[in-house]
């Protein structure tokens, strides 16, 4: 074999030399794409990676982008200097079983895969994780690794579990088809009712709530109470019914001494409200002097007792009602603007009877089931008499109808005050009430519903006063308490 000639070895080097410069070239293409790709990386939401899996594809990270500083507050060496895949040991032991199987399925069928799943940031810090990649193969079609990218959705997931939440307790209430808490309606004006109910059990900010007498305002209030799942009580108030002179004293409490009468300490209303909600009712009677106090307490959280000096602290939550327009009492100089403009944060119009006559049914329903104590025996209304119910303007409203439907199972007998409306037509006396309740059942069935009636009747007629109620019922208050619960008066 002839040596080669010095042109031809010069060829050959030459040759040569192109083969490097040409693979110089591509070592540099390769290493500028790698940086960019790395830079793209670095500057995506999330945590970008990349795994090498073994012979029993176990992955080990070999690449983590600079959003695990974001996402678990670690540098990328983290997880690159331990030779293992540390996002195991961070995964919440309860999801390890479904990532393992997501991610196997995934390699067997050279799918992408989807995870999601908690890691522990410590023993308090959880975060959950949207994981997505897919595996990459040999030419023998062997997994080499997995490439792909991780990112923090807590905050959808604490959405959710607030939306899951909301509805489950929305699922409760609205049990009953028509029916929120203890109110019933269908029509439109309570179905807004219903929803700023819901939109005010959320937050905190005060309510007004308005509406004609016997409404319901007092019902709208207490689910609103209710629904906020606050575990603080719920104190009532009648402001209507308290003395002027005896106001301050029944909202902010007295010390002992304070007047005459005063024998001891006493907390007000605002003591009992602490961490729960304050229903002023009429609270247009408030007088002006009081609201200073009352708004100086609702933005302090403080007062004074009194005769006390000692500042006291309520965290309350303050709803009121009224059926007065209380825009013209701050005309007229009977309400202070800024009291009014504390009250009105979030008003609750409660439509009267009359602006909701589909309600009709549904209310007439739901008294009557009270009154005879269950809701599979109603017995109807002639039509006469419902046609009259549904052209009254119902002045007393919801508490009128209520009062009217009594009257009418009692006496047989239907009176509206306001037209001189009086039917007397397939009513429900009391004798007809003994052969009513015959028809409960068994016996034990029938005398509980005829007791229950008995019961009812005579609180009403003592204006639920309960030690008059036993006494002419020859009941001792022990009894009495008994056979309240038991029929739940």
């Amino acid at each position: 074999m002839s040596r080669p000639t010095y042109d031809e070895l010069c060829e050959q080097l030459e040759k040569l030399e192109n083969q490097v410069n040409s693979f110089k070239e591509t070592e540099e293409l390769l290493r500028e794409s790698k940086l960019q790709l790395t830079r793209l990386f670095n500057n995506l939401p999330g945590m970008v990676y990349r795994c090498s899996l073994d012979e029993e594809q176990h992955p080990t990270l070999v690449f983590v982008s600079k959003g695990s500083r974001d996402l678990f507050d670690v540098a990328p060496e983290f997880f690159t200097d331990q030779h293992t895949n540390v996002m195991e040991t961070l995964a919440h032991p309860e999801d390890l079983a479904s990532m393992h199987k997501e991610q196997a399925s995934a390699i067997l069928n050279k799918r992408p895969y989807k995870l999601l799943y908690r890691v522990c940031l410590d023993s308090e810090r959880q975060k959950w994780i949207w994981d997505q990649g897919e595996c990459l193969y040999d030419e023998n079609g062997n997994p080499t690794f997995l490439e792909g990218i991780m990112i923090d959705i807590s905050g959808q997931k604490l959405r959710e579990y607030e939306l899951l939440q909301e509805n489950q307790r929305l699922r409760v209430t609205f049990d009953e088809r028509f029916k929120f808490g203890s109110i019933i309606g269908q029509s439109n004006g309570m179905r807004e009712v219903f929803k700023l109910i819901v939109k005010a059990a959320k937050r905190s900010s005060n309510v007004i709530i308005f509406g004609e007498t016997g409404t319901g305002k007092d019902l709208v209030a207490q689910t609103i109470h209710e629904q906020s799942g606050s575990t603080g009580a719920y104190v009532p108030v009648n402001c209507g019914a308290i003395p002027s002179n005896l106001m301050e004293s029944e909202f902010f409490g007295h010390v002992k001494g304070a007047f005459s009468g005063a024998t001891s300490n006493r907390q007000g209303y605002l003591a009992a409200a602490d961490g729960g909600t304050l229903f002023l009712d009429e609270v247009g009677e408030i007088d002006l002097a009081l609201q200073v106090k009352l708004l100086r307490a609702l933005e302090s959280r403080l007062y004074t007792p009194v005769g006390g000096t000692e500042l006291r602290s309520s965290n309350f939550r303050l709803i009121a009602a009224t059926n007065r327009n209380l825009s013209e009492m701050v005309r007229q100089g009977l309400m202070r603007s800024d009291f009014f403009f504390r009250l009105h944060v979030l008003p609750i119009h409660v439509p009267p009877l009359r602006d909701r006559i589909e309600d009709l049914p549904l209310l007439i329903n739901e008294f009557i089931s009270r009154y005879i104590g269950r809701t599979d025996l109603l017995p109807s209304i002639p039509g006469k008499i419902r046609a009259a119910m549904d052209s009254h303007h119902w002045p007393g409203n919801v508490r009128e109808l209520q009062n009217v439907l009594e009257r009418y199972l009692t006496f047989g007998e239907m009176v509206f005050s306001d037209l001189g409306f009086k039917a007397v037509e397939s009513g429900v006396n009391v004798g007809e009430a003994l052969n009513m309740v015959q028809t409960c059942g068994t016996l034990s069935e029938s005398i509980e519903a005829f007791e229950r009636h008995l019961l009812l009747k005579a609180l009403e007629r003592n204006h639920w006063k309960k030690g008059i109620t036993a006494k002419e019922l020859g009941l001792n208050m022990r009894t009495m308490q008994r056979k309240l619960k038991k029929y739940s008066l």
